[in-house]
């Protein structure tokens, strides 16, 4: 800390040095003309010799990341959001005072350069500068250059120097706006409209999960950040739109691990007229497209699993799933909720009084299945009990046409044929609303508002919920969803400290 405090005391006399010189140090507008990848697409075929007889000129600017001088030259590395490139600078060329701040300048530090492009003997593409111009001042030293940043607390907190030190981690969020864009290329592509729904409800709904809650002062009423976009978007199903998606923050009161974080960014899509079926082609086909942007077969490797999206993906119904890893058939008409229960019981699988065979089938598949999906795998047909907005399926009525996609044993998506009967959609609520009063704070609460919406007519739709967290995690092999949320939610500093110090204090 003191070595620190040392470098940034250096680093403010530098900067009234500037001052004194009647250079601002922290500087205003300046024009370039090139990128450094610009640079290297343009003139890396080049050698020596033909760059010497081209002459090119080129403006460029850029955060000092590597010095080397002595005497009267010096080398520098300068990088901006398409890369590096190396820059050359000699007294003679640039003049005494120009030279001097060039020399006396930090790692971390923006300059502007004016030169020639070249290429040194060792064939490195090079800005020869004819002109500096110092843009601003880092008072601040960057991390070690070769070690970068490894602390997972400040690659959280302070994302700036995660994205300054580590290239992989400045790519991996350029990948996510990738990703996103192909995504909305996909959607648009076929015939969907994106809109925007309300982030503050007056109820939350469309999602088991517990929300945040704040105040309105001018209503004097409590609002929660919404849980889920589902509802409004079908009401818009009702409104004439066909196709619709959202693309957008969701906000859920929970707890933190590798794949959740409070807020989180997924896509919900619906379309008028599609079952669940047509749902698993959209969905497909969206992973496909959102693939390409890191893999021309959809081969890639998450977390040292070789996985194919290039292929078709797996279907499966939950209830065979289930029965190919444990050899239990919950579609066995005679078995009661208490047997249920009891098989619960003999394979150690935890449930709560109120929950039915339904409830726990679906515990089952989470305990038994889901972590052994690897390649991209559509379950479908889950039980009612845990699917309020899901239309019944026509042959069994204890289940609906709902799927997840899992891959890597995640879930990356959730969809279903959406239920369009109010009359049914109303008694699910009150079914929702009981196991509340029973203790369940994730059921969904009566929407009369949607109930009534529903009254008017929604034709057949297909509804899609995708997490865009989990699909960049999947396609750039993160490991955790911080990796791929620039800012994610995180305690306190002064709080983690005081915990980290608890943490060792029960050690001794």
């Amino acid at each position: 800390m003191s070595q620190e405090l040392d470098q940034m005391r250096v680093r403010r006399e530098k900067m009234e040095e500037l001052k004194e010189a009647g250079i601002e140090p922290f500087g205003r507008r300046f024009k370039r003309d090139h990128l450094a990848q610009d640079l290297h697409d343009k003139f890396d075929q080049y050698d020596k010799e033909e760059l010497n007889e081209m002459g090119a000129k080129v403006i460029i600017a850029g955060r000092m990341t590597r010095k080397r001088s002595s005497g009267k030259a010096g080398f520098a590395d300068f990088v901006d959001r398409t890369g590096k490139i190396q820059v050359y600078a000699r007294k003679d060329m640039v003049g005494d005072e120009p030279y001097h701040v060039f020399k006396r300048s930090d790692i971390g530090d923006f300059l502007g350069i004016e030169g020639d492009v070249i290429k040194t003997d060792t064939g490195e593409l090079t800005v020869r500068a004819h002109k500096i111009t110092f843009l601003s001042k880092a008072l601040r030293p960057l991390p070690n250059k070769w070690d970068g940043v490894t602390d997972p607390e400040t690659i959280y907190r302070q994302r700036y120097l995660d994205l300054i030190s580590n290239p992989e981690s400045f790519k991996r969020f350029h990948q996510r706006t990738a990703i996103i864009k192909a995504v909305r290329k996909y959607m648009d592509d076929n015939g969907f409209t994106e809109v925007e729904t309300p982030i503050l409800n007056t109820q939350a709904g469309g999602a088991n999960a517990r929300p945040f809650i704040t105040h309105h002062n001018a209503l004097d009423i409590d609002m929660y950040l919404r849980i889920a976009t589902e509802l409004y978007l079908k009401r818009l199903i009702v409104g004439g739109f066909e196709r619709v998606y959202e693309l957008g923050r969701i906000f859920r009161n929970e707890g933190m691990d590798p794949h959740h974080n409070p807020e989180f960014t997924t896509m919900e899509t619906y379309a008028a007229y599609f079952d669940f079926q047509d749902v698993m082609d959209e969905t497909e086909g969206i992973v496909k497209a959102a693939a390409k942007v890191v893999s021309d077969d959809g081969k890639i490797t998450y977390q040292g699993h070789e996985i194919d999206l290039g292929g078709n993906f797996k279907r499966i119904t939950m209830v065979d799933a289930v029965k190919e890893k444990t050899g239990i058939d919950f579609s066995d008409e005679s078995m009661t909720d208490e047997d249920a229960k009891k098989l619960a019981d003999e394979h150690k699988v935890e449930y709560k009084p109120y929950w039915t065979k339904g409830h726990i089938l679906n515990a089952f598949f989470e305990e038994f299945v889901e972590d052994t999906l690897i390649q991209p795998t559509f379950v479908y047909e889950f039980p009612v009990e845990v699917s309020p907005l899901a239309k019944r399926n026509a042959d069994n009525p204890a289940m609906t046409d709902r799927f997840e996609l899992y891959v890597d044993g995640s879930e990356l998506a959730n969809a279903f044929s959406e239920l369009n009967d109010p009359i049914d959609q109303k008694e699910r609520f009150e079914m929702q609303a009981k196991e509340k009063a029973n203790g369940n704070d994730e059921a969904e609460p009566v929407d009369l508002d949607y109930v009534q919406a529903l009254e008017y007519g929604m034709p057949p739709t297909g509804g899609l919920g995708i997490g865009i967290d989990r699909l960049v995690m999947l396609l750039t092999d993160a490991k955790s969803i911080r990796d791929v949320i620039l800012f994610p939610t995180m305690r306190p500093e002064k709080e983690a400290k005081n915990d980290s110090k608890k943490k060792k204090n029960k050690k001794k």
